[in-house]
């Protein structure tokens, strides 16, 4: 059994179709109607997290069918925990707040996330997400690329009315943004995970590859920092 065969049946939620059985609409669709209905923010984060693992290795498998079903369950998976956090009013908007579907009384937006065990990232692009108008996300997670979570939560930034560019370009503006958004997940991850815990749970073969991808990154950074400093002096 390859890897792609064994995380099919290793990642996904145990109410899930099997993959090896059924066909692969069924199983997508299976998993769509499961999504839609789920009640429990923690359940969906559960999913997006297993998808999104399942994702990784259908890539390097080079099983893209895989992948972008997994793709799709995670976006999917993204939103639903968003519509159910967007559902728990703020103080500002004179609501009090709601239970999370965890099991206990009324909590805040940022509590219910960390319950469920989502990110301040996580979090973030899950309200974002949840914001993208329901044809417009339908008609980017059913392409046949369907975008990542991070791009479909640049789609449902909140806009600023008014806001004054000064002077910069605005795709360079756009790029930055993204991007900044990016060492930001990026730095919420080194928070959690330690680089002992990504070697010990990859195998040789996979080695190369993330110490090419590192050196790259911190070359990138090196770069950055280089032009921080430019632009604070």
């Amino acid at each position: 059994m390859g890897i792609a065969e064994t995380m099919k049946h290793a990642i996904l939620p145990d109410n899930l179709p099997s993959i090896a059985h059924a066909k692969l609409p069924g199983t997508y669709e299976s998993a769509r109607s499961a999504l839609a209905k789920c009640s429990r923010i923690d359940e969906c984060a559960d999913w997006a997290n297993k998808a999104e693992a399942l994702a990784s290795y259908a890539k390097q498998a080079g099983d893209d069918t895989m992948r972008k079903m997994a793709d799709r369950i995670q976006a999917r998976a993204i939103r639903r925990c968003g519509e159910m956090l967007r559902a728990i009013k703020r103080p500002e908007q004179g609501g009090r707040p709601s239970g999370n579907g965890v099991g206990g009384g009324p909590v805040s937006r940022a509590q219910a996330a960390r319950d469920a065990g989502l990110s301040r990232g996580q979090k973030r692009d899950a309200i974002r997400v949840a914001r993208v108008p329901e044809d417009e996300f339908e008609a980017a997670v059913e392409s046949n690329d369907p975008p990542t979570v991070s791009k479909l939560a640049e789609r449902g930034r909140e806009p600023r009315p008014g806001f004054n560019l000064g002077g910069r370009d605005p795709e360079e503006f756009s790029c930055s943004t993204q991007a900044q958004g990016q060492l930001r997940r990026f730095a919420e991850f080194t928070d959690e995970v330690a680089p002992a815990v990504v070697v010990r749970g990859a195998v040789p073969r996979e080695y190369q590859a993330m110490a090419r991808h590192a050196t790259q990154i911190l070359s990138w950074l090196t770069d950055l920092l280089r032009e921080i400093d430019k632009g604070t002096r």
